[in-house]
């Protein structure tokens, strides 16, 4: 009984990761503002682009190594569809391995990266399973998102309401 508890649990934390980072970075909404970071002979740069997602229809496999139960290195490997205004505008998949287990508690270092038409963002970060809401750190990207850096906040993590909202500067 108690080890079906510590892979719900795995399983919650690692879906909830996913579906967050998804929803945030499939948003299409953008906005300009001024950063004082970039060079000013850089065309384009200095920009903002604010989306915000919703995550949907989740796959989810919880794969549990070593011992029983969450131990270093167990995994959860995810996938969702990024909706917004009712409209499919990408694809989100990541992964999530358990880097701390102490007691019933465990940190895992999430990787996700979304695909959308523009190009795809990867985002990386700690979560604690019993974490209800999530930052990451825009890590990377290509296409329209080369150089891009930032935030993702996720919210309502492996729940049908799961929503993401990056920040991404150009």
């Amino acid at each position: 009984m108690r080890e079906n508890s510590r892979r719900a649990v795995l399983r919650k934390f690692t879906a909830l990761s996913l579906v967050t980072a998804a929803v945030g970075v499939f948003a299409v909404g953008s906005a300009d503002a001024d950063s004082s970071e970039a060079p000013a002979d850089s065309p384009g740069k200095g920009r903002v682009e604010v989306m915000e997602i919703q995550l949907k229809d989740l796959e989810y496999e919880a794969v549990d190594l070593g011992r029983p139960g969450p131990s270093l290195g167990d995994m959860s490997v995810y996938c969702a569809t990024a909706v917004e205004n009712g409209r499919e505008v990408g694809r989100g998949a990541g992964t999530s391995q358990v880097v701390y287990v102490k007691g019933e508690k465990a940190t895992s270092q999430a990787v996700i990266t979304i695909e959308l038409e523009r190009g795809s963002l990867t985002m990386q970060s700690l979560r604690a399973d019993e974490a209800s809401s999530l930052d990451m750190a825009i890590t990377g990207g290509t296409g329209a998102f080369k150089n891009a850096r930032g935030t993702v906040r996720y919210w309502d993590i492996n729940t049908p309401k799961e929503r993401l909202r990056a920040e991404i500067l150009h």
